[in-house]
């Protein structure tokens, strides 16, 4: 038994811990936590705050403030019922304020909890507070303070008016004198010719500017004038501490929502400057390898530029995931909406741009070709002079510009004529049909003195001759020549045809291409004397054939 008292007594001690801290988590502590908690509502005599009663399920709060002013503004009305003879009586556990012997509220023990104060006490305030506002109700529908306010309101428009006029006045005049001193210093913004704004453009937002400010200070010029001059009726004072409630909320919350976005936009800050940092040393970096003041075995210059475009993609991509929560506004649901419908505008749009985009790096790093070379990307022929991340831009030799793109090209075939060019030489090759009766050996002799005569032709490698056919009419020898500059390919074509035709003319051997049917009387050759046969001038040609001497022995 001795034992069993302590082991009771600790065991009420574990258990009445528990028990205190629920009813402590349960009483309320700040009248703001409890009002969070009740319905409660407030109590308006001409926009003037009386006090804030709560309300039950069959009498919400709502409701039975409306029911105490009006019953406060009847008695405010009777004027025969002096202020001085409210009263409070106490009612079982209620407190009863009376005007006479009419009821204007109860007071009970749950009103003065919601003050955290006694039920005498509250009724004594709320009493006081009432026979106040009936005075004031009385004293300000009173015919001297009505002609009174009606005066200064009178007064405050015309003060109105005449604000406005001077202000209309003194912005012309404003506007007149700034066109006068400083329209004639506003200079154009531009790069070199290019203007990117007009000194008109510049001045008439600076105008514009001046209008605003002007239309703003006529706004809240009526803004104030109706907040004063509703204030001084009494049956428009509740929309004139609307009109202050509204703009003193709007600047409220416009401070709290930029307060609480000034960390956010200190961290965008350092995220952007630190990635314009990053981004500057890499430029630097891709810029030195470009220029070849940096080398690695394994990296070509040519792929500088477009690895920097891809790792700064990369970068940004990475700082704007890292800067997405930091922005304001980024939780709200239209940015996501916003967000989701550009995603889903960019998967469906961008297939195309994102296989010509992979497309180009994969051209770049694979060296297909590079800008200056001549290649043949399906029927189109050119000299490449850009290589973009889209599309590759070709030059033909009729100066057509010609944009592939990047996909087009890596799924077909492309023939480089300027990758060999410069080390084993490119060969060019055509074909002749000679008859059985010339010797083949002569014909190559010929053969070989046209390519001789031909100047951008390589003299070694020396050209070379092969006999492609044996056709019924005539033996068909093709003329292969090395040369080093792809870019004049047609024109080295032109001057080998044409000294082809001049050796062959020169020993009396007929060509028999393209078609053959029969022997001619006469060979179909050009004697000598009219090879200058007008309106042709021998010495032009004369001097043209030296200077391709020239430059064939050079």
């Amino acid at each position: 038994m001795t034992f069993r008292i302590p082991i009771l007594a600790v065991s009420f001690m574990m258990l009445a811990v528990p028990i205190r801290a629920a009813s402590d988590e349960l009483r309320p502590e700040t009248p703001a936590l409890l009002e969070s908690v009740l319905d409660t509502a407030p109590v308006e005599i001409d926009g003037q705050l009386l006090f804030r009663v709560r309300g039950v399920s069959s009498f919400p709060a709502d409701q039975r403030a409306e029911a105490i002013r009006g019953r406060i503004e009847k008695v405010a009305a009777d004027r025969s019922l002096p202020s001085d003879r409210l009263s409070t009586e106490v009612v079982e556990n209620v407190t009863i304020i009376m005007a006479g012997q009419a009821t204007l509220m109860i007071v009970s023990e749950a009103d003065a909890r919601l003050e955290h104060t006694s039920r005498d006490h509250l009724a004594t305030l709320h009493l006081v507070r009432i026979r106040q506002a009936i005075d004031e109700y009385r004293q300000s529908r009173r015919a001297d303070a009505l002609r009174k306010a009606g005066l200064y309101g009178v007064g405050a428009t015309a003060l109105l008016a005449l604000g406005i006029a001077v202000l209309l006045l003194l912005d012309r005049w404003l506007d007149k004198a700034l066109s006068r001193r400083l329209k004639g210093h506003v200079h154009a913004v531009g790069i070199q010719s290019f203007e990117i704004l007009r000194a008109e453009t510049i001045w008439k937002a600076f105008h514009g500017l001046m209008l605003m400010i002007g239309a703003a200070t006529i706004i809240v010029s009526v803004y104030a004038y109706l907040h004063y001059v509703l204030a001084l009726f009494p049956w428009t004072r509740s929309i004139s501490n609307g009109l202050f409630d509204l703009a003193a909320g709007a600047v409220e919350h416009m401070g709290k929502t930029v307060s609480a976005s000034i960390p956010d936009i200190l961290i965008l800050a350092i995220i952007f400057y630190l990635s314009q940092f990053v981004l500057h040393r890499i430029r630097y970096f891709f810029e030195a390898v470009a220029q070849k003041r940096l080398t690695f075995a394994q990296f070509e210059p040519e792929w500088a530029l477009p690895t920097y475009k891809l790792v700064r993609l990369l970068i940004l991509a990475f700082a704007l995931v890292i800067a997405y929560p930091y922005i304001p506004g980024s939780e709200s649901a239209a940015f996501k909406g916003i967000s989701i419908f550009i995603g889903l505008m960019l998967s469906l749009g961008s297939s195309t741009a994102i296989s010509n985009l992979i497309a180009g790096y994969l051209m770049t790093y694979r060296r297909v070709f590079k800008v200056g070379d001549r290649v043949k990307i399906g029927d189109v022929t050119g000299e490449v002079v850009a290589i973009r991340l889209q599309v590759t831009h070709l030059r033909t030799v009729k100066n057509e510009e010609v944009t592939i793109p990047n996909s087009q090209i890596l799924n077909g075939d492309v023939t480089n004529f300027s990758s060999m060019a410069g080390t084993r030489g490119l060969i060019l090759h055509t074909t002749v049909g000679i008859g059985y009766e010339i010797p083949w050996r002569q014909v190559e002799a010929m053969l070989r003195a046209a390519a001789e005569r031909t100047s951008g032709v390589l003299r070694e490698p020396q050209p070379f001759i092969l006999v492609n056919k044996l056709g019924d009419f005539a033996v068909t020898y093709e003329l292969n020549v090395y040369v080093r500059e792809p870019h004049v390919i047609a024109q080295i074509y032109a001057d080998l045809h044409r000294h082809i035709l001049d050796v062959f003319n020169e020993y009396g051997v007929q060509i028999m291409t393209p078609a053959y049917e029969g022997d001619p009387d006469e060979p179909k050759v050009v004697p000598r004397e009219q090879w200058y046969a007008a309106p042709a001038s021998a010495s032009s040609n004369r001097k043209k054939e030296a200077e391709n001497a020239e430059d064939g022995a050079s």
